[in-house]
């Protein structure tokens, strides 16, 4: 792939022929929609994104990540708060600004690639810079840019003719195309399949990284997020939860509502059994100690699949910091491992065993087969029944949410 391409000559945004530092700036965003009950979409959002860096807003449906993302397009107006691009104002409520989405300087990649299909790929490409009204362009720009996203030898041929995959990278040459502030991505990558969507993704982290162009992408998707990010943005019911990397994001959730969001899907509540340091789940006695105050009764663990011990009953899991007798309730075969669905008291956990485990005995793991469970105390992170992290001297305090002006 060729160097990223340029418009000859400076523009309003490029005043010496180099683009100038942008910074996407949100103030006291807020955004109601009506009904019964009405809805906060998004409630006193502020965030500010540097130049060059690469937002991800995760969350699940309904949380306000991609009225977020259309506020900033400009395809939703929110009734309060300030949006800046760079020292430019596109939506300030308190003086009634508020930019058309032509007149912001940014590019749009959509989940459903929203490609004219009467249009070719080259022209496709095009008219982001027709639709801006750039007069003064390199005249291999198009191709250029074309090039970077491996489409190059598709400029001829129609949005029919294509495939999924390809229909997406013409709408991520389209969206960068214009050289915008800040490009827009609104689950782009949702409508492929499992293995071209880790390749497109690929590509996009590897365009990121050659460009180096202000982004906000939004996904459901925990592995986009974390692979692609520079920060990660968490939102929950219209707020943010937590900001931070990738691998603060991982290693320390902010509660246990990002630590379920990140891969944390086990959760399992355990109660002190009598006075000692003995614990139980739905009754359900659990051998082996948690390094937490004595006043705590009530513990919520939150645990990854893969950080899960399982072994035949008769057996000791040695490095396990507590241990408990479980029942399978389903077992599927995944390659490498098993993925393997165990009651213990009346909680459900998931947990995921190397096939090679105790000599294949994964495999044989049928409904009703009793089993050991156990999990160390260093890969779980312990929780409060509000949520928030409950501080001990084995388990990590996860950090704060970091980032928020």
């Amino acid at each position: 792939m060729g160097p990223a391409p340029r418009p000859e000559g400076p523009s309003e945004n490029d005043q010496e022929g180099n683009r100038t530092v942008t910074q996407v700036r949100i103030e006291g965003l807020t955004k109601h929609f009506a009904g019964k009950p009405p809805t906060t979409a998004m409630d006193d959002l502020s965030l500010e994104i540097e130049d060059g860096e690469f937002v991800v807003l995760l969350g699940p449906s309904g949380c306000g990540k991609t009225t977020t993302l259309r506020c900033l397009a400009g395809l939703e107006t929110p009734d309060e708060g300030r949006i800046r691009f760079g020292e430019d104002h596109v939506f300030d409520s308190t003086r009634k600004v508020n930019l058309a989405p032509d007149k912001r300087s940014i590019g749009m990649v959509f989940q459903s690639y929203a490609l004219w299909p009467h249009m070719t790929v080259r022209k496709n490409i095009a008219y982001p810079i027709k639709a801006r009204k750039l007069k003064k362009i390199a005249d291999n720009w198009i191709e250029d840019t074309a090039d970077l996203v491996d489409c190059g030898h598709l400029l001829d041929r129609y949005p029919a003719q294509l495939s999924g995959g390809q229909q997406q990278r013409v709408a991520l040459a389209r969206g960068i195309v214009a050289r915008p502030d800040v490009v827009l991505f609104d689950e782009p990558l949702s409508n492929l399949d499992a293995r071209l969507r880790d390749s497109v993704r690929a590509q996009l982290h590897e365009l990121h990284h050659r460009l180096r162009f202000s982004a906000v992408f939004v996904t459901h998707d925990q592995t986009e997020a974390l692979a692609l990010a520079d920060r990660v943005v968490i939102m929950k019911a219209g707020r943010f939860e937590q900001v931070g990397t990738p691998e603060e994001i991982f290693d320390s959730p902010a509660s246990e509502y990002v630590a379920d969001f990140v891969g944390m899907s086990n959760g399992l509540i355990l109660e002190r059994a009598g006075d000692g340091d003995e614990w139980a789940t739905s009754g359900t006695r659990m051998s082996g100690r948690l390094d937490v105050p004595r006043d705590q009764h009530e513990v919520h663990v939150r645990v990854r699949p893969e950080d899960v011990r399982l072994a035949p009953p008769d057996t000791v899991i040695e490095s396990a910091t507590m241990t408990g007798s479980a029942t399978v309730v389903d077992s599927q075969f995944g390659g490498r491992h098993m993925d393997v669905v165990v009651l213990i008291g009346q909680q459900r956990l998931q947990a995921r065993v190397p096939t090679r485990a105790f000599d294949g005995w994964a495999k044989s793991l049928e409904q009703g087969d009793e089993v050991l469970l156990g999990f160390e105390q260093h890969a779980v992170l312990l929780y409060q029944e509000d949520g928030r992290p409950l501080a001990s001297r084995s388990a990590a305090v996860p950090a704060t949410a970091g980032g928020v002006s």
